[in-house]
């Protein structure tokens, strides 16, 4: 066996943990490569503010002199401490079909988390849920997205070999875009927004939405708190996503519901064009012409739209907030003449929020799974 482990040291090794999966999947016409310099500002102790929080490690596995493998070992102490846990996480995990490769990569991640006193590992998850979780077990003749990751049929496999077991599901959508807004959500629209004293806000010009920047995930810390290994994000990590994903939004794509009262963000609903086929042109680089390909789907008029986030404070679930979204968003699709929307992973115990889809003709073509294992 000529298997080598090899921890990530060098800005150089870090480059190739993460090109590993863009070579890896060169030939697969699913997969949809993440932007490499994103990546490693991602797993960057000096860039990435999760660190304050986190721990990390990043090993390579090497066959006959060639990378086979990569695999991240995460310490998040915030999580385990809401969860009352002592769990690592294992993520941006890829790896070839070789039981060899295989082990040897987890062996030293579940090495190095046992020196770290922690007694389970699981995942593939990552410093935040920002960051790609769950482990693709159905779909894998559809194309990804950007926001999830696509794997081969084969680490199922080569997880369920290795004895992990399945702690938590995720189930996605691709709901078609109806003709017009249902008729029961347009009633319900009207009676919430008096009831409840809220409004719908619409955005014209990219300096309206820095004033509700930070409010978007102050709620969402708060909507997302009882959620698989959720972590409430810190004032550093808000300022982080900001800056990174506001001035990628489309405006007329994102849908604010606000209290009167106070001008709180009670809701929210952000969904952007697909932009996976301009991705996968992109081949992980903005340059020379990946922010080309970016712009131009950005800015196009998409046949799939990605429900890329939505959150509603829990005082607010159950009274028609997902109405007020939907009757705003619906005549945009209309408008754009898209046909799908393709909703981010959903916990399958989420129940309300799968629920939200029962108006619509949706098909259920994606799951995906987070492992777990006692160390």
């Amino acid at each position: 066996m000529n298997i080598r482990i090899k921890e990530v040291i060098e800005k150089r090794e870090l480059r190739q943990f993460v090109k590993f999966n863009i070579d890896l999947y060169k030939d697969s016409p699913y997969h949809v490569p993440s932007l490499i310099d994103e990546e490693i500002m991602t797993l960057s102790a000096g860039k990435n503010p999760a660190f304050e929080t986190c721990e990390a490690i990043y090993f390579l596995a090497y066959k006959d002199g060639k990378i086979a493998g990569r695999i991240a070992g995460i310490i998040v102490r915030e999580s385990n401490r809401v969860w009352n846990q002592r769990h690592a996480r294992f993520g941006f995990v890829d790896f070839i079909d070789d039981d060899d490769v295989v082990d040897a990569l987890f062996d030293a991640v579940i090495s190095w988390a046992k020196n770290k006193g922690m007694n389970a590992l699981h995942g593939p998850m990552g410093f935040t849920d920002m960051d790609h979780e769950g482990m693709l077990i159905k779909g894998f003749d559809r194309m990804g997205t950007m926001a999830t990751i696509y794997n081969f049929p084969y680490y199922r496999v080569q997880m369920e070999r290795m004895g992990f077991v399945k702690d938590r599901d995720w189930k996605e959508y691709l709901i078609k875009v109806p003709d017009c807004i249902p008729e029961r959500y347009r009633r319900i629209s009207e009676i919430v927004k008096q009831k409840y004293g809220i409004r719908v806000i619409k955005f014209k010009k990219r300096k309206e939405i820095w004033n509700y920047a930070r409010k978007i995930f102050e709620t969402l810390n708060i909507a997302y708190s009882p959620l698989y290994g959720f972590a409430p994000l810190s004032p550093k990590q808000i300022d982080y996503y900001v800056n990174m994903y506001i001035p990628m939004l489309r405006l007329d794509l994102i849908t604010l519901i606000v209290r009167e009262s106070d001008d709180e963000v009670v809701g929210f609903g952000i969904t952007l064009p697909s932009l996976s086929h301009a991705m996968k042109k992109a081949g992980g680089s903005m340059f020379p012409f990946g922010f080309i390909y970016l712009l131009k789907s950005l800015y196009s008029k998409p046949k799939v739209i990605d429900f890329y986030l939505t959150g509603v404070l829990p005082e607010y679930r159950n009274k028609g907030i997902n109405a007020l979204l939907f009757s705003d968003l619906i005549p945009q699709f209309n408008r754009l003449g898209a046909k799908f929307l393709e909703t981010n992973p959903e916990l399958e115990t989420n129940i309300a929020v799968q629920a939200q889809w029962n108006d619509f003709d949706r098909e259920h073509h994606k799951t995906r799974r987070a492992f777990i294992k006692q160390i």
